[in-house]
């Protein structure tokens, strides 16, 4: 899954029907007993009037369909026949009371009969270890009693209706240890309990047991059905219910989105969002990824549209006496966890093919787009053939649809058999859209497709091992786009997205180890889960890590492993391969790079005369703080390569050495004499750093200027990045690390040149208010003018991918170091485009740098013309380039009213992108402090408004504060509203550590850097006289 944020539950405009009580978690204020009773028939009475008036206005829902012809597995219930907006009939009754829970305990219903309402929003506590049996307080695991085997679900979404979803489950369960209650997941769901029946599996006709109660612990997200008797293991039994839910507009669960026609009028559309825990939203169920059943699913549409699951339909039935309206029955899943079950109901059209005969491909999309769909349709089913061959393991649905969603927050979801996406993750316009889109819409579909291998077929037993999903999928995606795309050279640019990029994170004190307890995968798992897989690969062979992959997918396909099942594995095949001593195994090597966090710094110091090194590792730190209270010994088993200048060779990416985590060093003997250059990490396939002592440094500078091809392309972009961090965090002079950028105004290579720019806007963004900032903005335009000539402004459709990348990223450069040519091209071409909307010459691959500074060096009219561009915009990559570059104006009432339209309710930007306009803004150095100010005095507002975004916009805002004073306000801010982000106490600690630094280093490193300046003739004052 590629993940965004998620939005809050808003329901102020869902009245509940009559005879309906919704337990909410209240903060409240008490009333005499008789006020409470006027109260009452006043708040009854006004509900009857309003459920009488949504029953003659809104359309009636459809009656449950008759059985299918052939049986299935469970036994058929109808569904409840009411108003849309009354779905629970008068005669039902409810004995429970709202309460304003203080405790877990407090926060536990129980009834005897009629119906349990859950509390909207309820969040679990915490994470028990995956192998209690025992549900502890404030644990969102389930007992292990029992294990489901099959769903039955029927669902009624009344999309153009009233958004509320008529249900009923059937689950069929094994009995492992004796029980007298049965606990499923639940939220924002009401059960009539008067329909829930339990029977034996093998008598579903039977009287069934009592139930004896019906609790709901909101906290924890439990619906528990008390017994008068105790089942006994081996036993299997079927529950079932009927329930109401809700189509909501949080983007999670089973929500409701929409989009808008030409013509004005808006289209409503159903979709799913389940992992990592909103399963239950839809439907009770077990919802935790070690507990997978088969599911047989049944939708209800009206006939002027389309359902969609994971499976494919097997029959469609019409309703009887309502007319318009059918149910699609699909087939029997294999296996799965309930977070990669998924419906769509819309009347979006397909494209599709077939592969090898035997699996139906399709892409989805709104009728307006489909045409951008052909490139997805194009590299899917390539990719899926590469991935079975890849594997060699059939894929073993028969069927795989993709659909692009309007309103996605998760970015993009595996969905077996069903994979959801962002619109601008799928569709792509090459009339319109940039080659990085290109890039992203392949990439972002082979990390789907991956996914129905590593996730899908083998499922993580918890979510301490997501880093297997996501990680696997991050590495994959690589391999699937090179296999369609192989002039993209996509492997070289893994360095610059996985590993540099994921460097400075995980060069904190505050990260965390890859394998951890996390619902919700972040950057370490994806990026360093998909770097420390890529090393995995080298040091194994391709053909001993390719074998054990396929001998892991096959002994594990259709359940739950951990990571170890996945070491024993690799290293039987590594063995027997010989590419991995006898005595060593994988899990000895890869728990070093899992169970702690961070990665060392390897110095390597070389003998007087050259022909060898003493070798150390230590972990490497951004700052590095004496009195910090972790003790713990980081080493790591770290793979050698290394070559030299005598006979380079960087293509022996497999372990020359091997230093263990016991070792305090080592010695590498065979290298050449001391006039020659050694480089260790080769391909940068390690994730780790390297440094010199400081006669090879200067080799290495040497060479570089002299003919810096004799350095593969991949190590000149590692020792670029090495240098100017190893430098930040104080470890190698800057007057070195800089010195090695000097050659940058004859390098021709795109992913040297874009390792130099990650790291010199570090060096912008601290320098940017000082007074030094001239004569570094000079000396950036001294080695960056080479390169804008040679690239030129025009755009070239011959070019070679990386060859538009390069350009991109020098034209956006200079226009961001204001050079005067740069300003005027963009400029002159936006002002074309505006003399006539109707032509848009402006090349797509340039269009964020031309239309940011074009809006930035503008007023009014340049930005309100994006805004009509936006509003036109039926390409979802437009649309964001656009919201983007609207975030660049340097007018502060424009940015003002921009923040504000994004958090506003229709006013044309979507809550999916809220975040976009907020970081937008956040990256203006005009918009800054404005986005600062806003979040904090809309707090509130903004946290009601969208899930799990909050943390991104204070990190978005504030990870660029360099001074004492924003410093003590992030500290300040963040002490006041701690107990609104209970979950994301870690995300903080790592912006103040990230913020500490920065504050720090201009203190540390600021006259190291200015004299460096000086001495190379950018002078930061001018002369007196």
């Amino acid at each position: 899954m590629e993940s965004t944020g998620r939005e809050q539950l808003d329901l102020e405009t869902d009245t509940p029907p009559p005879h309906n009580i919704i337990f909410r978690k209240y903060r409240g204020c008490y009333v005499s007993r008789g006020i409470g009773l006027l109260l009452g028939v006043f708040f009854v009475s006004a509900l009857l009037v309003t459920g009488l008036l949504v029953y003659y206005v809104a359309p009636h829902p459809p009656p449950a369909p008759p059985p299918a012809s052939k049986p299935p597995l469970l036994s058929y219930q109808p569904l409840i026949t009411t108003s849309p907006t009354s779905p629970i009939s008068a005669s039902t009754t409810s004995t429970s009371t709202t309460t304003t829970p203080a405790s877990v305990e407090d926060a536990v219903t129980i009834t005897k009969g009629g119906m349990t309402s859950q509390p909207l929003g309820a969040e679990p506590e915490g994470i028990t270890d995956e192998r209690e049996s025992e549900t502890k307080k404030g644990s969102p695991r389930l007992p292990r009693a029992l294990r489901p085997l099959h769903y039955l679900v029927r669902l009624q979404p009344l999309i153009n209706g009233n958004f509320t979803i008529l249900g009923y489950v059937e689950v069929e369960m094994e009995v492992l240890e004796a029980t007298s209650n049965i606990t499923l997941h639940i939220a924002d769901i009401i059960t009539h309990n008067d329909t829930v029946k339990l029977r034996a599996a093998q008598d579903p006709t039977g009287p069934g047991l009592a139930i004896a109660a019906h609790q709901f612990d909101s906290e924890r997200e439990f619906y528990v059905a008390h017994l008068n008797e105790t089942l006994q293991p081996g036993d299997k039994y079927v529950l079932s219910m009927h329930f109401i839910g809700l189509l909501n507009d949080m983007m999670k669960g089973f929500y409701r989105s929409s989009y808008r026609h030409a013509d004005g009028t808006v289209t409503w559309l159903a979709a799913t969002q389940f992992q990592a825990t909103d399963a239950r939203r839809a439907f009770p169920c077990f919802d935790e990824p070690g507990l997978k059943a088969t599911f047989e699913v049944h939708l209800a549409r009206q006939s002027n549209m389309t359902s969609l699951s994971n499976m494919p339909v097997k029959e469609t039935i019409p309703m009887e006496d309502q007319e318009g309206w059918l149910w699609d029955q699909y087939h029997t899943t294999v296996p799965m966890s309930t977070y990669l079950l998924a419906f769509v109901v819309s009347d979006f059209v397909n494209l599709n093919t077939v592969i090898n005969d035997k699996i139906l491909f399709r892409v989805w999309a709104r009728s307006s787009a489909i045409r951008q769909a052909y490139y997805a349709l194009d590299v899917g089913p390539r990719m899926l053939t590469h991935f079975v061959n890849f594997f060699s393991q059939p894929y073993p649905l028969p069927k795989l649809d993709m659909i692009a969603i309007p309103d996605f927050a998760a970015g993009a979801m595996e969905n077996w058999g069903l994979a959801m996406y962002r619109e601008i993750l799928m569709l792509y316009d090459p009339r319109v859209s940039s080659a990085y889109n290109k890039q992203l819409v392949a990439s972002v579909v082979g990390h789907e497709l991956a996914h129905q291998w590593f996730g899908n077929l083998v499922t993580p037993r918890w979510w301490t091992d997501i880093w297997l999903n996501e990680g696997f999928a991050s590495y994959l995606e690589y391999t699937g786009v090179d296999h369609v795309e192989p002039s993209w050279k996509i492997m070289e640019q893994f360095v610059l997205n996985r590993i540099q990029g994921m460097f400075t994170a995980d060069s904190l004190a505050s990260s965390h180890p890859i394998r951890h307890n996390a619902e919700h995968a972040d950057k370490i798992a994806y990026d360093k889960g998909s770097s420390i897989i890529r090393m995995m690969s080298h040091f194994l062979g391709e053909a001993a890590f390719r074998r054990g992959l396929t001998e892991y997918l096959h002994r594990f396909k259709y359940d739950n492993a951990e990571q170890d099942d996945l070491w024993r594995h690799l290293t039987k095949a590594a063995h027997e391969a010989g590419t991995l001593p006898l005595n060593l195994t994988v899990k000895t090597i890869m728990d070093t790079w899992t169970l702690q966090m961070g990665y060392p710094v390897i110095k390597v110091e070389r003998s007087a005369d050259g022909t060898s090194a003493t070798v150390s590792q230590e972990r490497f730190l951004l700052v590095k703080d004496d009195n910090a209270d972790d003790t713990h010994d980081y080493k790591w088993w770290v793979p050698l390569t290394y070559t030299g200048q005598d006979q380079p060779d960087f293509s022996q990416t497999q372990a020359k050495v091997w230093m263990k985590d016991s070792e305090a060093q080592v010695t590498v003997t065979s290298l050449p004499p001391k006039d020659h250059w050694v480089i260790f990490n080769l391909q940068q396939t390690g994730y780790y750093r390297v440094n010199y002592d400081d006669h090879n440094w200067n080799l290495l500078i040497q060479q570089l200027l002299t003919d810096h091809r004799a350095i593969a392309t991949v190590n000149r972009a590692q020792i670029i990045d090495d240098a100017l961090d190893l430098a930040r965090a104080g470890r190698l002079p800057y007057s070195t690390a800089l010195e090695v950028t000097t050659y940058l105004p004859v390098e021709k290579d795109f992913v040297p040149w874009a390792a130099a720019f990650e790291n010199i806007a570090f060096l912008t963004d601290m320098l940017k208010d000082t007074a030094a900032y001239g004569a570094f903005r000079n000396y950036l335009l001294d080695i960056l003018v080479p390169l804008y000539d040679s690239v030129g402004f025009q755009d070239r459709e011959t070019d070679l991918l990386l060859d538009k990348y390069k350009r991109q990223k020098a034209l956006s450069w200079a226009c961001r170091l204001e050079h005067p040519d740069c300003l005027h091209n963009a400029t002159t071409s936006y002002a074309s485009w505006m003399a006539n909307p109707d032509i848009n010459s402006i090349s797509p691959n340039l269009k964020s740098t031309v239309y940011c500074h074009a809006i930035a060096e503008g007023g009014e009219h340049e930005w309100t013309f994006a805004w009509q561009q936006y509003v036109a915009a039926n390409v979802g990559s437009e649309k964001v380039t656009l919201l983007r570059a609207m975030g660049c104006t340097r007018r502060p009432w424009l940015l003002s009213k921009y923040l504000e339209m994004a958090f506003t309710p229709d006013s044309g930007i979507r809550k999916q992108d809220a975040l976009t306009v907020f970081n937008a803004i956040a990256n203006n150095d005009v918009g800054r402090q404005l986005a600062w100010v806003f979040l904090q005095d809309h707090w509130d507002d903004i946290y009601d408004f969208v899930e799990r975004v909050p943390m991104r916009m204070i990190r978005s805002a504030c990870r660029k504060f360099k001074t004492e004073h924003h410093l003590k306000e992030l500290v300040e801010f963040y002490e006041a509203h701690s107990h609104q982000l209970p979950h994301n106490a870690l995300d903080m600690a790592q912006l103040l550590e990230e913020v500490t630094g920065n504050v720090a280093w201009l203190k540390n490193h600021y006259d190291e850097v200015l004299a460096w300046l000086e001495s190379q003739g950018h002078a930061y004052m001018l002369p007196s006289h």
